[in-house]
């Protein structure tokens, strides 16, 4: 008897260390950078090798945010709400990003399915060229009308005449961001994810390094306050863009940006513009609503938005993650639509949505039982710990409809439909989310509680909505 109770237990122990070799075999099989045809094989083996690299980039990602929030709270509480304020100022520039950068993902993945690596590095270009004249707008409006924008934003007398800084060198600098939403696109797209990681690693380590010597000075080198966070940031994500640049150049992947490549198609800019149009509309939908929320949160003062801010970072810590598998079912859906396999597409999507809404659930869990913890990672100040508190365990209740919606929205751009993600967005943003967090935060005096309530009401309206619609399938139908 004890004999085979202990031939059980080690057949048992044995099949756990085997299983544990075979994640860790498709862990390093997923961050080599090696070529993989994502169009045929096994479903979940090839939403794990695109999902994991894809996961640790957006890891990597929410990690400027976090460090620069940390660094800056040591300065107080208008420091933070000069972050917090340029960054929903700054969602515009992310906006058009993701616009082009949806439109590059549904481009480039669909011409790698259908096995023509070379009209998708002709593609990769127009995009790079496309994304640069987009930010040369955003810079000048940046550089000389940042005091204007904060102003308009409702930042206190400290923050617009001795913080503004920070957003003129953040927006001024804006094609940095740009590049990086494109290249990391295109890298995606063609299935390379592995690179984009390394992509953020390598700026990660920079902002990481440069944030507290030039926030708050070492030897020779002065302390330059919050504009020392948007400094740091910068060099370190240039520096990125440049790595970004050497790798297409090289070839390193499928991608490989060649003399002959370099020349101005307008017929492709047009459709890339044709398609972001969407991709821009539904993320300047969302992300501005976000500037809304900002204008209603600052009714509160400095430590409601400080507060808010620090919840807010943490919150995308997790949902960037969250992201990068949801580009990951977005790639898969691009490149099978390619290979003319529909129905491969929409079981990659459903089998990304179930673990997304996994992961967040219990994410959620883990916020609403124990937000102090998270909160006061990054200050003491009681006032904004409070604030924060309540910001990340009311929101985090809606994680479950987080997890599906941005799964089943970022599949209909990777299928190139990015149309009815924008209709979608403009319900549930700013018919559904912006009117319930006034009428709530100021009609009712919930105050900021009523913001953060709008942000579950609108999450849950639109990923019912996504689902339905998702579901009648014609995104399947969709040509680029």
């Amino acid at each position: 008897m004890l004999q085979n109770i202990n031939i059980r237990k080690n057949t048992s122990r044995s099949k756990v260390r085997n299983k544990i070799i075979r994640i860790w075999e498709l862990f390093r099989e997923a961050v080599s950078g090696k070529e993989k045809n994502h169009t045929e094989g096994n479903i979940k083996k090839a939403l794990f090798l695109l999902a994991i690299p894809m996961v640790l980039e957006m890891i990597f990602e929410s990690v400027f945010a976090i460090v620069d929030i940390y660094f800056v709270s040591k300065l107080g509480d208008d420091a933070v709400a000069t972050v917090g304020i340029t960054e929903s100022i700054t969602t515009i520039v992310y906006a058009i990003g993701f616009g082009l950068s949806m439109a590059t993902t549904a481009l480039v993945a669909r011409r790698i399915g259908e096995k023509k690596p070379e009209e998708a590095s002709k593609v990769a270009f127009q995009a790079i060229v496309t994304g640069a004249i987009a930010s040369i707008f955003i810079a000048v409006i940046g550089i000389f009308y940042s005091r204007d924008l904060l102003g308009l934003m409702g930042a206190n007398s400290t923050i617009v005449n001795e913080m503004s800084g920070y957003t003129t060198i953040i927006l001024g600098s804006n094609i940095i961001i740009m590049m990086l939403f494109i290249n990391n696109a295109i890298f995606r797209s063609a299935g390379d994810a592995a690179l984009s990681m390394r992509v953020l690693i390598v700026a990660n380590c920079l902002n990481i390094i440069l944030d507290p010597l030039l926030i708050f000075g070492l030897g020779p080198i002065p302390a330059m306050g919050v504009e020392g966070a948007a400094i740091a940031t910068s060099i370190g994500r240039g520096i990125a863009v440049i790595y970004q640049f050497v790798l297409l150049a090289k070839g390193s992947g499928q991608i490989h940006l060649r003399r002959e490549h370099i020349r101005i198609k307008l017929k492709t800019m047009k459709q890339l513009i044709g398609l972001s149009v969407g991709g821009i509309g539904q993320n300047i939908i969302a992300t501005s609503s976000w500037i809304g929320l900002m204008r209603i949160m600052a009714e509160f003062g400095s430590a409601a938005i400080a507060g808010y801010t620090i919840a807010i970072r943490i919150l995308i810590f997790i949902l960037l993650p969250s992201w990068g598998l949801s580009n990951a079912a977005a790639t898969l859906v691009g490149q099978n639509l390619g290979a003319e396999q529909p129905d491969r597409a929409e079981k990659s999507v459903w089998v990304a949505g179930k673990i997304n809404v996994i992961f967040l659930g219990l994410i959620g869990v883990v916020f609403y039982l124990f937000p102090r913890f998270f909160i006061e990672l990054f200050t003491m100040d009681q006032a904004i710990v409070s604030n924060g508190i309540q910001a990340l365990q009311i929101i985090s209740i809606g994680f479950v409809f987080y997890g599906l919606g941005m799964v089943l929205l970022n599949a209909l751009n990777g299928a190139g439909d990015t149309k009815t993600p924008t209709i979608l967005n403009f319900i549930s943003f700013w018919l559904v989310e912006i009117p319930i967090a006034y009428f709530l935060a100021i009609h009712f005096a919930w105050d900021q509680k009523g913001v953060f309530y709008s942000i579950i009401i609108a999450e849950m309206t639109l990923t019912l909505i996504a689902f339905f619609w998702f579901k009648q399938g014609k995104w399947k139908l969709k040509k680029v």
